[in-house]
Parts: C-alpha cells; structure tokens; sequence
C-alpha cells in the first residue's frame, strides 16, 4: 500500500520527555536544528520523544549507502505483526502520519506474524526501489536474508521496538525502541507498592525468539532479587503477547495454583486478558490479584481508572518521528547511533485518570 499526502498534522503524545541526537558526538540543540526534511520545529519534537543512546555508530560511508534527500526519498514500512492490538495500530498510523506530514512516498506491508512473509515483504519493498527501510522485526533473528538484500543495494535499515542480536553496520544502522530490561524493573518495582511487598506472582511472557520478552522478564526478575524479596514467582506460562491467550494461561494458571495473587503480564493485552480471567472465576482483579503490565494503551489505563489493573509501564510505539528524523540524518552524512533510546511513562492510580486520553 502507497501512503503520500501532504501537510497533516501529527497528534504526538504528551509527556514525552527526552533528549536526542544521532551522530556519536553531536548534541541534542545540534540535532533539533539540523537536517532538509521537516523543519527544525519538527526535529526538537521528535528530540523530546528520546531518552538516550548507546553503543557503537555507523556512517553512510561504512554501511555502502549513498546520501540523499529524504525529501526526494521513497520510504519502505515493514509492520510484523497483525495491527490487531493498540500498539502495532499507533506504531503503523506514527509513520503513515510522518510520512504525510513530511510529503514522503511511503509504502507499508504486514506481515501477519509470519517470518517468511516478513523476509518476502522486505524483498518486495526493494524490488519497488525504496530508499531507506523502517523495519519492526517479528523476531531478534531470522531475517538475515532480507537485511542482506538491503545492505547488498546499500540501503539503509532501521529496526524499532525489537532489537536484532546481530548486524549492526552490516545490514542494518540503528535500532530505536524502548529500554526494555529497565520497563522489567520498572514492573517490579511498581508491583512491590501494589502488592505490599508480598505476593505470589505468575508472570505472563510475551512471544519466544524476541528480546523484548527476554528483557521484561530478565528485569523483573532481578528487581524483586535485589529489592522484592517477598515477591515470589511462582509461575510463567507465555500468553504470546495476545488477549485471548492471555485470558486462557491466567485461568489455567490459577485453576493450577489458587495461592497466585499478583500477575505481571508483558502486554497490555495479555493483563486485560487476565482481567477477563479473573473475573469469571468469581475474583476481582486489582484487588483480590493484582496486576502490573507494560505498554500503555487507552484500555489498559482506563483499566486503572476502573480498579481493575494496579499499574502499567509505558512502552511508546510513536517511531515515526524518530524514524524519519533518523533516516533523513543517515541520508544527510551523519553517524547513526547503535541504539536510540525512547523513554517512557508510567500509569497508577494517582495520574491515571488525568493521563488516559493522551494514551495509545
């Protein structure tokens, strides 16, 4: 699908509170000013959305891109999973929104959470002759045939939200995304205030093969060793990032061990699945178990206005900005940075009702 309109504009999310550059050394003031796409107005806003940056960096030169004007660029979108949860919804409609506000041709896929037609996506949109590819990968691995074929054109890769394992420089330039070891941390320590610092706690894991899933539990887990000690995990069971599974793993998992009193799930999704759960074996979530997930939508927010989650940690799926703040960069001469972090808030029942409407 071709998306190329002109001049609307995008509905950023509010309180979203970061700092930003690209290249190894520049600072921030540099990158709000810089770059021939969107206006120096547009690159501070896309500044405020990032929280830091890490490893190594990348050139034009290094990668085998040429420079160009990403005005007069064609961008491809490789959407992963089906846009069927809120997040992959706001992710896909941020760069469908840059893309009409900077007047770029975009062209978009998805590739309904199959790996082969992800790589068959990627290939079709270089056949097509985009110039830059923003790619959200289904998995940390397994697309290296399609990230070849890009680099092999010296087209340049950028991946959101899931980090790859490898390839930086090779076949893809920067990752930008959530820190999702410390959202783990973030959990735990929002579920130790929640629960009293004492719980039996099931952890609903996201999908397999994905470092987002590895990271949020890794850093849970750590956070209650280190500062939780009367939070006990007592089972995990993988709901797949996905609603209806969610709702079937909490009731098996309850049905299993009634001494569960707390649920961390790794999507929104997964917990409201959990709530659905609950509620039909005649318990009241919030209350009799309590409930911490991570990605901010509306409905898992209102949640919290209602009572029925305790807290959630945002994971911010508005890339677009980002994104195209990045490739124009790239295309410009300038390093790209390994890693792009996006900072992220954080709802409870003190900001919840206050903060519901600027949600995803």
């Amino acid at each position: 699908m071709t998306y190329s309109k002109r001049h609307r504009t995008l509905a950023a999310g509010a309180g979203l509170v970061l700092t930003f550059s690209l290249g190894a050394c520049a600072k921030s003031e540099d990158s709000a000013g810089s770059g021939s796409g969107g206006s120096s107005s547009d690159s501070a806003a896309a500044a405020q959305q990032i929280a830091g940056e890490k490893g190594g960096s990348c050139t034009p030169k290094q990668y085998g891109a040429k420079e160009l004007d990403l005005k007069a660029a064609t961008v491809g979108f490789s959407q992963s999973e089906k846009e069927a949860n809120p997040f992959r919804i706001a992710e896909t409609q941020s760069m469908k929104d840059e893309a009409e506000k900077r007047g770029i041709k975009l062209e978009t896929t998805n590739a309904n959470s199959q790996l082969p037609k992800q790589i068959a996506d990627i290939k079709t949109l270089l056949a097509k002759g985009v110039d830059v590819l923003i790619v959200a990968p289904l998995n940390s691995s397994g697309l290296e045939p399609a990230f070849n074929a890009a680099a092999a054109k010296g087209v340049p890769v950028i991946t959101v939200d899931r980090e790859l394992d490898a390839g930086f420089c090779k076949n893809w330039v920067t990752f930008i995304g959530s820190d999702f070891l410390e959202q783990g941390h973030r959990a735990a320590k929002a579920m130790d205030k929640a629960t009293g610092g004492k719980a039996n706690v099931a952890i609903l894991l996201g999908s397999s093969g994905n470092n987002v899933t590895t990271n949020r539990t890794k850093g849970f887990v750590d956070e209650i060793k280190s500062s939780a000690p009367g939070l006990k995990v007592v089972a995990q069971q993988t709901g797949d990032f996905a609603r209806d599974k969610g709702q079937q793993v909490t009731e098996q998992l309850l049905q299993a061990n009634s001494d569960i009193n707390a649920i961390y799930a790794e999507n929104d999704e997964m917990a409201l699945g959990a709530v659905t759960a609950i509620q039909g074996m005649g318990k009241t979530p919030g209350k009799d178990v309590k409930i911490v997930s991570v990605d901010g939508t509306r409905n898992a927010v209102q949640a919290i206005v209602d009572g029925k989650l305790n807290a959630v940690i945002e994971s911010n799926p508005r890339f677009g900005p980002i994104a195209f703040d990045s490739a124009e960069k790239f295309l410009s001469g300038t390093a790209a940075r390994e890693n792009v972090i996006i900072k992220d808030r954080q709802y409870d029942s003190q900001n919840a009702k206050d903060e519901v409407d600027s949600a995803y």
